[in-house]
């Protein structure tokens, strides 16, 4: 809307107010067509904040350091003949029945949620305890109440290593009371299929592990068992004046068992 006023005086008063004078006035512009505003505009300043998490929530983990530690776990594992691959509950019970206690062997998980499986003769027998993975470490399936003080390991095989010198030197030792190794429940492969079917009450069984059941198609070499017996009488394969090739050969199973 343009505002035409006549005469010089009202001019001046016009111009006080703070209006454009009449010669401006007579030039029309276009206003400048109102655009919406992106519905982020308003987020902008809160977008560059850094969100704050909360408390106890679990950290990120990256998908490639997980599945490099799983692949190291299946390389070592393949190495110690000792694990028997798909077999199901009822073949490793059947290769255990007859064996002395404290007698194991590792397998692939029947449940979707594990990976792998201990096996191993019990004082009731043959039990399975699944091995759980979480935060790029592994550690024995227990209760809720014995989960805290169960320990974590890099791969299985540190893991299963770490339970048969505990128990060696508890057998080694002359105490009437050694201090046991973790209580675990019945294992739930074990456990009845029919959540209406009766429940032992006295499930927990103390673990044992004494000596692996090597499988017959895997038979370990030569070569390996001599690596096993230096790993037992060097603590560190580093310092021997070795070639290279088969300092990197004892690199790659740096274990015991």
């Amino acid at each position: 809307m343009v505002l035409c006023v006549q005469g010089s005086c009202p001019l001046r008063a016009v111009e006080q107010i703070g209006q454009r004078p009449l010669w401006a006035q007579s030039l029309e512009l276009p206003e400048p067509a109102m655009q919406p505003l992106p519905a982020g505009a308003f987020l902008e300043e809160v977008a560059e904040e850094t969100p704050i998490q909360p408390e106890g929530e679990p950290k990120v983990l990256d998908p490639e350091e997980d599945l490099l530690c799983i692949a190291k776990t299946f390389s070592y594992l393949r190495e110690s003949g000792w694990y028997w691959g798909s077999i199901t509950a009822s073949e490793a019970r059947q290769h255990l029945q007859k064996m002395p206690e404290g007698t194991f062997l590792v397998r692939d998980s029947t449940h979707p949620s594990y990976l792998f499986t201990l096996s191993v003769k019990t004082t009731r027998g043959p039990t399975n305890v699944r091995i759980e993975y979480a935060d790029s470490s592994f550690r024995l399936d227990s209760n809720c109440l014995s989960r805290p003080r169960i320990l974590a390991f890099p791969d299985v095989v540190s893991l299963v290593q770490h339970y048969v010198a505990s128990c060696a030197a508890d057998t080694r030792s002359d105490n009437p009371d050694p201090v046991p190794t973790p209580a675990l429940p019945m294992p739930k492969e074990d456990a009845p299929s029919d959540p209406a079917l009766p429940v032992p009450v006295a499930t927990a069984v103390h673990l044992k592990l004494v000596q692996p059941f090597v499988r017959r198609s895997s038979a370990r070499s030569l070569q390996h068992l001599c690596r096993l017996v230096i790993n037992r009488l060097v603590a560190d394969v580093d310092c021997l004046p070795l070639p290279r090739r088969m300092a990197d050969y004892l690199r790659q199973y740096p274990f015991q068992l």
